[in-house]
Order: structure tokens, then C-alpha cells, then sequence
């Protein structure tokens, strides 16, 4: 029985330090932008190509008759 009496303060003691954690990263903007971080990639309007893929045209290139 003594025991809860450790447990029960310790685990209002996580759960203040994990509700003072969500305060910080909500007043510190970590939860402002969640749409555009996930939108970037297909919004990205660059013409990139990979190595791979130059590696491959350029071996298409030489095989052509």
C-alpha cells in the first residue's frame, strides 16, 4: 500500500512535465505549419532529376543506332 503513495505523485509529476513539454512547443510554433511541410514535395514545381536517371539517358543515348 505504501507504494501508491510513491506512484501517485510520480505520475502527476510525468504528466506536468509532459503537459509544460506541449505548452513550450505550442507557444514556440512547433504546430503552426502543419499543411505545407507534407504539400512541398508535390507542389514542388523544380525539374530535378535524379543521377540515376541521367545515367540512364545518357546510356540510351549511346546505344542508339
Amino acid at each position: 500500500m505504501s507504494v501508491i503513495f510513491l506512484l501517485i505523485p510520480l505520475s502527476i509529476a510525468f504528466a506536468a512535465a509532459f503537459l509544460a513539454a506541449f505548452i513550450w512547443a505550442v507557444r514556440s510554433g512547433q504546430y503552426e505549419d502543419t499543411c505545407t511541410p507534407s504539400m512541398r514535395p508535390l507542389l514542388d514545381e523544380k525539374n530535378t532529376t535524379s543521377e540515376s536517371t541521367k545515367k540512364f539517358e545518357s546510356n540510351q543515348s549511346f546505344n542508339k543506332p
